[in-house]
């Protein structure tokens, strides 16, 4: 998958849920291409999520939240994922 598909996957995903209002998905692989470990068929994404739902609850659960709406893309596409709630 290339990183254009996995943010409008993860965009559709999160917006679906009814507990987000919008979602600003960034691409920060570039950041992380010298190191050892990275692996090209993965990527580092940053999410920044506008939810006042999600404001409600403690920041740790509102990631698990998150974790668990794209749990499927991080085991596959995502190696690391940086969330900031607005």
């Amino acid at each position: 998958m290339d990183i254009n598909n996995l943010i409008d996957n993860i965009k559709a995903k999160l917006l679906k849920n009814n507990l987000i209002e919008n979602v600003i998905v960034e691409d920060k692989t570039y950041l992380h291409k010298k190191h050892k470990s990275h692996d090209k068929s993965k990527f580092h994404i940053k999410l920044t999520i506008f939810s006042n739902n999600l404001k409600k609850v403690s920041k740790i659960e509102a990631s698990k939240e998150i974790h668990k709406i794209l749990k499927d893309e991080i085991k596959v596409y995502i190696h690391s994922i940086q969330i900031l709630f607005q």
